[in-house]
């Protein structure tokens, strides 16, 4: 065995060898571009490994294999791609998210269902974890059995494959999750490595006793506190494993570079199925170092980048989309071309929320100036709630700046959002409540979150408005499947075993045949919420200076707007501005006077005559075409 070294040999051995088996052409011309940054990610990350360039040869040639076996309507696809690498920034992108049982029942309902996703204008599906997972409580899917094995109650991986072509052309691509910080206890890996079988017997983080766990737990911090203290669980034979989340989630050993490649391997046979993006999960917690969080160290980013640089080689239109729900600082080191070329934007998402709850757009419009440019290639997923909690990530730094002390703000929000303030018109619920840190999120579908469970006036607007940010700050709009016909919360969850102790299920609620049905009748708010948020749509897809990312603050000079341009390539703008108090305000002309007057309201195709002030009603949103002078 021979150590990586630092130098171009080992490229240029591995690059003979692949001639040397005729490789594919079109393989060799990829491998010659994304293999010398492959190779110096790995002598940085496996360096020191006696292993290291065999290693590296063979997830080498995996890659090759892959592509070999890559069928030609995907690499086409990846030629297409590569003429129009921007193609995910377009006015037109529009996703959706659901779970395949709750939504359809299966992938077969899935498939069923495209003219309804056409009917939204979709153009993005992610469909929540459908891999083989345990009985009962598996974290939603997020605890993965085999990540080649499509759960049997949703069908089968040959329909999956024939689920995605159906898909692509009807101009959707399909997203699922990867998740790849841990697999379940279940999977063959992790009862290999419980066995000490040869070759997985470092597959995950194994302890004989408590000396090494409670060294990295002096810095770790608890994530589930309700399912278990630490960071490190208990076998049966009295062993400790890394367990970071659910006890039955057990985190896998990336410094042994055999798992990385068999999980490149897991990855690139859902490439040739027909994947078109992998929505790296937990990518925060992939990298262990004794003395650290184990959260976000410089090799999870290395990790990611050699992981794109597989990709790159054998299935290069596949595209990787962050989940770090972390401080606003670290969520933006994810982000790039050479990364994730996507990302959630867990800011915007939390502070939407909080400009709703205060009446304040203060700290939103703040992040928006600051915080909201991505590198080139890349953009945001933007969304206004998720499967998952709403977790308040604002940077304490930037909430001092306005006067908000962090801690008690959040206090504020979550007791806001469960109903526990005075006047509230919210009804979520908390999930993982912590007695002994204070720690807690919120869960609840948009409708119930936005006061429309509440009966509250103003929450069909206020989920409007939630939705008109999503659909006009950049990047790709996120809908939750059946927040377009405001479905409320699903109580029932707790009277279901597997979910009773989760209660992030209260806003994973079936869809609703009653609900889909409203959706045209104007006399409920399904029928409302659908009318409105669907002009919103169609007013997205035909307006191209919201494509991309570029945004401009705009200061607005009243409290509760959040206000800012999208500029095109006109010579016009979109000028958005949201109003998220109880009341109608005014934005007076002399604030405006830097915008032609003349001005045309997108939504309601009217015109608007700036020169007089605009006044905005209560939870009211405008898109505006205008000229600055």
């Amino acid at each position: 065995m021979t150590q990586l070294s630092p130098g171009p040999h080992d490229v240029s051995h591995i690059l003979g060898d692949l001639n040397a088996s005729r490789a594919d052409r079109e393989f060799l011309a990829h491998a010659e571009m994304h293999l010398p940054r492959l190779h110096a990610l790995f002598v940085r990350l496996y360096g020191q490994r006696p292993d290291g360039v065999e290693r590296l040869a063979s997830v080498v040639d995996l890659a090759r294999r892959s592509w070999t076996e890559r069928p030609r309507a995907l690499k086409s696809l990846d030629r297409e791609r590569d003429s129009t690498p921007d193609w995910f920034e377009s006015e037109r992108m529009l996703g959706g998210v659901c779970y395949v049982d709750r939504y359809a029942g299966g992938l077969s309902g899935i498939r069923d269902a495209i003219p309804y996703f056409r009917e939204l204008g979709l153009t993005y599906l992610h469909l929540m974890p459908l891999f083989e997972s345990p009985e009962g409580n598996s974290d939603g899917g997020y605890a993965v059995s085999s990540y080649r094995r499509v759960n049997p109650a949703l069908g089968t991986m040959d329909e999956l494959a024939a689920l995605a072509a159906d898909l692509r052309r009807a101009g959707i691509s399909l997203v699922v999750d990867f998740i790849f910080n841990h697999t379940s206890n279940e999977h063959e890996w992790a009862q290999k490595a419980v066995a000490g079988e040869a070759g997985f017997e470092d597959f995950y983080l194994i302890y004989p006793d408590r000396e090494m766990p409670d060294a990295f737990e002096r810095t770790t911090r608890e994530i589930f506190p309700d399912d278990h203290p630490g960071s490190f669980v208990q076998l049966d034979d009295g062993r400790w494993i890394w367990a970071t989340f659910y006890h039955f989630q057990w985190d896998l050993n990336y410094a042994n570079p055999a798992v990385f490649e068999a999980m490149a391997g897991e990855m690139l046979f859902l490439a040739n199925q027909g994947v078109e993006i992998l929505r790296m999960d937990a990518v925060a917690f992939i990298w262990k170092q004794l003395g650290t969080t184990c959260e976000s160290l410089p090799e999870a980013h290395l990790l990611l980048q050699a992981f794109n640089a597989v990709l790159r080689m054998a299935a290069p239109g596949l595209l990787f989309k962050s989940e770090a729900i972390v401080h606003p600082d670290e969520v933006i080191t994810y982000i790039s071309p050479d990364e994730c070329q996507l990302s959630y934007n867990p800011l915007q998402m939390a502070l939407t929320w909080e400009a709703l709850a205060t009446r304040d757009g203060r700290l939103l419009q703040q992040a928006l100036e600051r915080r909201h440019a991505l590198p080139e290639g890349t953009a945001w997923v933007n969304y206004v709630r998720s499967h998952d909690d709403i977790g308040w990530t604002f940077a304490d730094e930037d909430a001092a700046e306005l006067g908000i002390e962090g801690y008690p703000h959040r206090r504020f929000l979550n007791d806001f959002y469960v109903g526990r303030s005075e006047g509230t018109f919210a009804r979520g619920v908390p999930f993982q409540e912590n007695p002994r840190t204070g720690d807690a999120r919120v869960t609840g579908t948009t409708a119930s979150l936005a006061g429309i469970e509440a009966g509250d006036a103003g929450g069909e607007d206020r989920v409007i408005l939630a939705h008109a940010l999503a659909l006009s700050t950049g990047g790709i709009p996120l809908l939750y499947l059946g927040d377009e016909v405001a479905q409320l919360n699903d109580y029932g969850y707790a009277d279901r075993a597997e979910e009773a102790g989760d209660s992030r299920w209260v806003h994973r609620p079936f869809r609703s045949a009653q609900s889909d049905a409203d959706r045209t009748d104007a006399r409920t708010p399904a029928g409302r919420v659908f009318s409105r948020l669907s002009r919103l749509l169609a007013v997205r897809r035909s307006t191209p200076e919201l494509a991309g990312n570029d945004l401009v603050a705009f200061d607005a000079r009243v409290r509760s707007v959040v206000a800012f341009l999208r500029p095109g390539d006109s010579g016009f703008s979109v000028l958005v501005v949201a109003n998220v108090d109880d009341s109608a305000v005014e934005i007076d002309a002399l604030t405006l006077s830097g915008l032609a007057p003349e001005a045309l309201d997108l939504v309601a195709a009217s015109p608007v005559w700036l020169g007089a002030g605009v006044t905005l009603g209560a939870h009211d949103v405008r898109w505006l075409r205008v000229r600055t002078r």
